[in-house]
């Protein structure tokens, strides 16, 4: 039945399938020629979307952050009745010069704001500071306090 009406109709199907095929020949040699006029358009327009696709790809390499956020816990001492540990201070064989000038950078003040404080040269402060950091075996004012605050040399 169905080779009957293509058999019926065998010369409809061909003139079809001509006129597809002549279609399709006819839309590629327009492709073939809008892109031959057009290429540079063509390449252009499309290194213009790699580079925007780049640009957008660094941006976001760039914004997102690359270490993470590390909470770091410390004990905090309480400041109830402080009282201070002499053995410690033995020990470290510390002047009451030197735990003022230690408590004093406790405080928060600068060393030229110490040397005012306690009347003396600021080349003093920073020979007593650097004697504080000699025998506390720090190398920074921070270490010093958390030092002495452990210690129970500073309150």
């Amino acid at each position: 039945m169905i080779i009957g009406k293509i058999v019926k109709n065998k010369q409809n199907i061909l003139y079809g399938v001509s006129l597809a095929l002549l279609l399709l020949l006819l839309n590629w040699l327009e492709w073939r020629f809008i892109i031959m006029d057009h290429a540079f358009e063509i390449y252009a327009g499309a290194i213009a979307v790699i580079f925007t696709g780049l640009g957008i790809w660094l941006a976001i390499k760039l914004i997102t952050p690359k270490v993470k956020t590390v909470i770091v816990e410390k004990q905090v001492f309480a400041n109830t009745g402080f009282v201070l540990n002499q053995h410690e201070v033995n020990r470290l064989r510390l002047s009451a010069r030197e735990l003022e000038v230690l408590q004093l950078m406790a405080d928060g003040l600068s060393n030229q704001q110490i040397a005012g404080r306690l009347f003396v040269s600021l080349n003093t402060i920073k020979t007593h500071t650097s004697n504080l950091f000699l025998k506390m075996e720090v190398e920074r004012r921070t270490q010093a306090i958390e030092m002495a605050k452990r210690l129970g040399l500073i309150p």
